[in-house]
């Protein structure tokens, strides 16, 4: 067992750094030293030596007793909350409170008995002030006046509770769940775009009841050859791909005198991928990109120059970033890294110059993502006057990728030398690795969480909720030192009442709901809070085990009410391909699996009797039934749980068998490329869906499930209790 020096341990301490943690199995772990340091080296702090150590800790308490005011006080509605300020001792400290709308208020000071500090020859006293309780939510800001001295930091008044829509009260939904790249229809250009999405989200509606489309995030790529496939690897949370864009959905499209040349390109490209059976979003780009252009160079109306003017003045410097990004990463390719030296931060001089002599290459970017936010804005507005309660369901990836527009933009918020990651659990042994930087927690405090504020913001403002991946993330995440293997990382705490907390007031100001994705090795209490906050989690049948009992599947009058509940995930196949073993056939193939496949079959098909025995029991299935009848079973099954939202695959629905992923590979299999097909393989366009068979039933088999079972209908998850 590794002994670390007390002066490690409380450095990590301070820092919210495990030295030791629970792995999957219950056993204590304790975290190597080489991790420690190199972990306290990506949060700025040298220690690999006690004079090291002995220095940062003096310059910590320094760091402490010099603020005047904690960097961010976060609160919630409803609760006093109490927080310290610095002055010199015995000095008065006037203490105000400045809240959005203008109004001023007053906090009480209380009791602090804490000795003074004495910092360069003077002392430093510690006071105590209490919020009022009946603060508004919202992003306000605290006053300290000492003497001659004015300062201020950043006060944000969160929701104590979430809990969904007032649409939603009284009842349940349900929706479709679809990777939006593969649903491609006879007018779009090589993969589905935004309009795609909105037909798919008005058929659902009108024809089934459908409440909302939940669909795999639509974050930014880098604008560059091979592009990146994986939606959970973006170049940027924030802004969005626009390879989603329909280019005939733009305003100037109907101004544009030579429409023929930009058919002609998506023909053209629609005859090249017509027999690929994987996305080639290279072609796809470089043709829609070319359209684009030509759009781009059409005059706008006075009216829609306004509109532009406004989003670039809405979306300010993150736009501008962002945008310079894109037109460098098309010079000197896409990994910022290894630029010209000069160029590798957005503050230098050299970037200021960059973007004087390419004005309209940064600017085409922008462009594209006023485009984006009009047409996400349109898939919106038609989803929810197509009778949908919700409307669009965001996804948001877990980080981004290390050499993209984020990590060059925010690199002084992202710790540099680690990676995120998972720690070794039940299905991944050795661990993940996921390659992005992780946020440093210190940094997002004194920025005032702007970053990560911006970013909830920016996916909630055209939708009706979010699903955000792997939310355990905001309570702690695996961090791993570069070059070493995940095993040997460690947990980073964050401030969850301040992330969590934010979250909630954006989903509060947007109208809309929180999803969190709390699969794999979650801490019990976590969930607890989760709920507790008014956020649902995450349910999968496949997964979903009686761990309390005598094992097998998880009875459905047993599963939560306070999450979204589905049959599948896209790491599995689709529900047909999942019955059928092709999971544990494709990971023969890969060299994935840990023991023999026959082995792993065996187990396989002993945990789909168990299921199936669960399907008679409710009598939902016959003795002999085909895969169909099963399908249509499990989703039965969904709805005899208490779950609020209820998702349908559509790939399911189409009846189709290959895994859109499968985790542990990359270029080995084509992960995030297979476009949407039938039982036979063949792909299917998105106007056959609407008149499948399978599809038609499996969407009527959730529209009868709406309604909430018996006396919970009476009930609502819009208050706690």
């Amino acid at each position: 067992m590794t002994v670390l020096a007390p002066s490690l341990v409380e450095l990590a301490t301070r820092l919210g750094i495990a030295t030791d943690y629970q792995d999957w199995t219950g056993r204590r772990v304790s975290v190597p030293e080489t991790t420690v340091v190199a972990v306290l080296a990506a949060c700025g702090i040298r220690a690999e030596s006690e004079p090291e150590r002995a220095a940062a800790l003096i310059a910590s308490d320094r760091a402490y007793w010099s603020r005047p005011l904690p960097a961010t006080i976060v609160a919630r509605a409803g609760a006093e909350t109490g927080f310290w300020v610095h002055v010199t001792h015995g000095a008065p400290a006037e203490v105000w409170l400045r809240l959005e709308d203008g109004t001023v208020r007053c906090a009480r000071q209380v009791d602090n008995f804490t000795p003074p500090f004495e910092l360069d020859g003077r002392l430093i006293g510690e006071a105590s002030f209490v919020l009022p309780d009946d603060l508004p939510m919202g992003y306000h800001r605290v006053y300290l006046r000492s003497g001659d001295t004015e300062t201020s930091a950043a006060l944000i008044v969160t929701p104590n509770w979430l809990g969904l829509p007032e649409r939603l009260r009284g009842r349940r939904a349900w929706g479709l769940a679809t990777q939006l790249y593969s649903v491609r229809s006879r007018e779009s250009w090589g993969m589905g775009d935004l309009t795609d999405l909105t037909d798919l989200a008005v058929w659902s509606a009108v024809r089934h009841g459908a409440d909302y489309m939940l669909v795999n995030p639509l974050h930014a790529a880098a604008p560059v050859t091979p592009m990146e496939p994986s939606p959970y690897l973006p170049t940027s949370r924030r802004f969005v791909n626009p390879l989603y864009l329909r280019v005939e959905a733009i305003p100037e499209f109907a101004y544009l005198r030579k429409r023929g040349r930009v058919r002609r390109l998506r023909e053209q490209l629609q005859d090249r991928t017509a027999a690929l059976d994987a996305i080639d979003r290279d072609s796809a780009w470089a043709a829609k990109r070319s359209a684009l252009e030509q759009l781009y160079r059409v005059p706008r109306s006075a009216g829609r120059n306004l509109a532009y003017a406004a989003f670039c003045a809405r979306e300010g410097s993150a736009l501008d970033d962002f945008a310079t990004w894109c037109a460098l990463a098309e010079k000197y390719g896409g990994d910022w890294r290894r630029w010209p030296k000069a160029l590798r931060h957005p503050a230098s001089a050299a970037v200021a110059e960059f973007v004087d002599h390419h004005r309209d290459a940064v600017d085409f970017h922008r462009w594209l993502q006023w485009q984006l936010d009009d047409q996400l804005a349109a898939a919106q507005s038609q989803a929810l006057r197509a009778g949908m309660a919700l409307g669009v369901l965001h996804d948001l990836a877990v980080g981004v990728h290390p050499t993209g527009a984020d990590a060059w933009a925010l690199q002084d918020t992202l710790a540099t030398g680690v990676t995120a990651g998972a720690p070794p659990d039940e299905f991944n042994q050795l661990g993940q690795d996921w390659s992005q930087p992780p946020w440093r927690p210190d940094r997002l405090e004194q920025l005032e969480y702007r970053p990560f504020r911006d970013m909830i913001r920016a996916v909630l403002r055209h939708s009706g909720g979010v699903r955000i991946d792997h939310i355990i993330g905001l309570f702690r995440l695996w961090w791993i030192p570069t070059g070493a293997p995940p095993a040997d990382g460690t947990y980073v705490r964050y401030d969850h009442e301040a992330l969590v907390g934010i979250v909630a007031l954006e989903a509060h100001r947007a109208g809309a709901l929180v999803v969190g994705e709390d699969l794999g090795t979650v801490e019990p209490w976590v969930r607890d809070y989760l709920r507790a906050r008014g956020l649902l989690g995450t349910s999968v049948l496949w997964f979903e085990a009686d761990r309390d009992g005598a094992g097998g599947p998880l009875p459905a009058e047993r599963w939560r009410e306070y999450c979204l509940a589905s049959v599948t995930t896209h790491d599995l196949p689709p529900t047909a391909g999942y019955l059928a073993g092709d999971h544990v056939r494709l990971r023969e193939s890969l060299g994935l699996l840990t023991r023999p496949a026959g082995e792993e079959l065996e187990a396989d098909r002993a945990a789909q009797a168990a299921w199936r025995a669960e399907l008679r029991r409710a009598g939902l299935l016959d003795d002999d039934t085909d895969v169909e009848q099963t399908v249509l079973a499990l989703y039965r099954y969904l709805g005899r749980t208490p779950s609020r939202l209820l998702s349908l695959s559509l790939a399911d629905a189409v009846g189709d068998r290959r895994t859109q992923n499968q985790p542990g590979t990359t270029d080995e299999y084509p992960n995030w490329r297979i476009p949407l097909a039938g039982p036979d393989g063949r792909p299917m366009m998105l106007e056959d869906v609407f008149g499948d068979r399978r599809a038609a039933a499996l969407a009527e088999v959730m529209h009868a499930h709406t309604a909430l079972p018996g006396a919970e209908a009476a009930g609502s998850f819009g208050s706690p209790g």
